[in-house]
């Protein structure tokens, strides 16, 4: 299937935000449309597919993409109901998103495996579809994440911050509360995390936040971690008040074929720090 594109002034093809060399549109797979960037590269190694964080547009990785490889081909995606994506009828799960990821690589022209990184929420989905696509995925980089409901979970003061998008929609609460539930430099900058929200992300529905908080619900990594094969890079903060970094160490634990990279930092350091862990990603990715 060819990937439909949104005709010229359609808003799930805008581009604002994004770098000159991203191409946005409307991809529909599995029934579903999904708004697409994708950096073209030179072709000589596997597109890097990212996955978000919960309730983050596609926008927001742009700093950690500027910082890479301009010859890396990056693709990334807004969700069902976040950005500039349409919401579902129905809500969704983690476990029936591997098959429409899969159907949007297919309608790109993607049938050799990728490499993916998910940050946070999209970690999960990295995982979820490492699991269910495993020709698909060649290596994994999961940043800042953990195995689900079976977790070492964060405080409740900071989990319940999460259960609503207003940090997505109100600047100055995202700058009230940054430092407590995104850690790292947020607590000293914490107006970097409201600009890193708002300055270009799109904000979906709200019902949008809500059905990516219900994909999650009863779903865990856990038990199937010693089965996966994909060499895997963990990146995880040692300052990171959502997820704990004893996540990582359990994950490394499990995972066979993975290490581990504990840095000095909080949630966002891939964004904070984008240009040392862009080098860090590469050179991974760029090992046989």
């Amino acid at each position: 299937m060819e990937p439909a594109t949104a005709p010229a002034g359609d808003p799930q093809a805008d581009g604002r935000g994004l770098g000159a060399a991203d191409q946005v549109r409307t991809v529909v797979a599995h029934g579903r449309r999904l708004r697409v960037s994708v950096r073209h590269g030179d072709g000589t190694r596997p597109a890097l597919l990212l996955c978000n964080g919960i309730g983050s547009s596609l926008e927001l990785l742009q700093p950690f993409v500027d910082a890479l490889d301009s010859g890396l081909e990056v693709i990334r995606f807004d969700l069902p109901g976040i950005g500039g994506s349409p919401p579902p009828v129905v809500p969704y799960h983690m476990s029936t998103l591997p098959a429409l990821i899969g159907g949007m690589l297919t309608a790109l022209g993607h049938d050799d495996p990728v490499d993916v990184l998910g940050m946070s929420w999209g970690g999960g989905l990295a995982q979820q579809l490492a699991f269910q696509c495993r020709r698909r995925v060649r290596k994994l980089v999961l940043v800042a994440t953990a195995t689900g409901s079976l977790m070492v979970p964060a405080r409740p003061n900071v989990l319940w911050k999460m259960l609503t998008p207003r940090r997505h929609r109100d600047p100055e609460y995202a700058r009230r509360i940054a430092g407590e539930i995104y850690g790292g430099s947020m607590r000293t900058e914490p107006s970097v995390a409201a600009r890193l929200l708002h300055a270009s992300s799109r904000v979906g529905p709200q019902r949008g936040y809500y059905y990516q908080l219900l994909a999650g619900l009863g779903w865990s990594s856990l038990p199937g971690l010693p089965l996966l094969r994909q060499p895997t890079l963990i990146l995880a903060g040692n300052d990171d008040p959502l997820i704990p970094l004893v996540n990582a160490r359990i994950m490394h634990t499990l995972l066979p074929n993975s290490e581990l990279h504990v840095y000095d930092g909080g949630h966002l350091g891939l964004l904070t720090q984008a240009d040392h862990f862009a080098g860090v990603v590469q050179r991974f990715l760029h090992r046989p």
